[in-house]
């Protein structure tokens, strides 16, 4: 197996275990069992996972942290709007 098919199975693998949680959480809208400061260091890991990819002209990060960035900020802007909404 190559070094670049090994990136790839890893970036899908990773990204496709997001996806439930997502759309999950995008359809019934409960976050109470999510941490807000777990999903907002998350998301901010894979900001910086991101930059790494593109620094380094890496396909598979690139790739498998936009999509992750993609479902996991979706699901912290649920948790974000459910908290606001709970402090109103």
């Amino acid at each position: 197996m190559s070094i670049e098919l090994l990136g790839y199975v890893a970036a899908i693998l990773t990204t496709l275990s997001f996806l439930p949680q997502a759309v999950k959480t995008i359809s019934n809208r409960d976050t109470k069992s999510l941490s807000l400061t777990m999903y907002s260091a998350f998301c901010l890991g894979v900001v910086l996972w991101l930059i790494y990819g593109f620094m380094i002209g890496n396909c598979p990060l690139i790739l498998a942290n936009g999509v992750t960035l993609l479902l996991s900020g979706t699901i912290l802007t649920v948790k974000f709007i459910n908290v606001v909404k709970q402090r109103e």
